[in-house]
């Protein structure tokens, strides 16, 4: 449960107490103003499929506030067809809509990508090999579960690959800080593996914001 920050025909704005990843399908389910509605004119509740378009980090100051705001777009009464055999999948707008349709979607292909980032790099940007000294923050659902101090070994705007003796899966969402750059994101860990000199990376894109280099 939460509570709209604003809302038109076509997407919203709200608070969730947890991390989500852009282009991941949500099912709202809100007491639309009819007028606003693209469908379900007469039903009490308005249920619209919608993809996370942004991911802003809020700033926590008690343990039960939201985690982060998020933009959606609304892509209609169902999702599309591969979402039941993939729901895994992230989307993103295919086209343009019109004044009176919901946008429609494409998968992304970037999803498909993110398992293989160890032997195949197809990052938009490239790294620097420039050891920054942050800490990590591990989120599970809505609560903090582990943090380390640790270094980078390389970094760009994007994403970073960080040394962690941590166990922490793909697909977990932390929060990396930098004292020294002032800065605070949301990521999501794509790869964990191990080097040639035996310590341990996790491989980080940023969800919602750069990295200021």
């Amino acid at each position: 449960m939460t509570r709209l920050v604003d809302v038109t025909p076509f997407g919203a704005r709200l608070r969730l107490p947890r991390a989500i990843d852009i282009g991941r399908l949500l099912q709202l389910t809100m007491a639309m103003p009819r007028q606003l509605r693209v469908f379900d004119h007469t039903e009490d509740q308005y249920r619209v499929w919608a993809i996370v378009r942004n991911v802003k980090l809020l700033e926590k100051q008690k343990p039960k506030d939201d985690l982060v705001e998020i933009g959606v777009a609304f892509i209609g009464k169902r999702p599309p067809s591969s979402y039941q055999e993939h729901p895994e999948r992230r989307y993103e707008i295919s086209q343009t809509k019109l004044e009176s349709q919901v946008w429609s979607t494409r998968e992304d292909s970037v999803e498909q990508l993110t398992e293989v980032v160890s032997t195949v790099d197809k990052r938009k940007q490239s790294r620097q090999m420039i050891p920054v000294d942050v800490v990590i923050d591990v989120f599970e659902g809505d609560q903090l579960v582990m943090n380390e101090q640790t270094v980078t070994e390389n970094i760009s705007r994007s994403g970073a690959a960080v040394f962690t003796a941590m166990d922490v899966a793909p697909g977990t969402f932390v929060k990396l800080t930098s004292e020294r750059y002032n800065v605070s994101v949301l990521s999501v860990v794509r790869a964990r593996r191990i080097g040639a000199d035996g310590i341990t990376r996790l491989h980080l894109e940023f969800v919602g914001s750069e990295w200021p280099l």
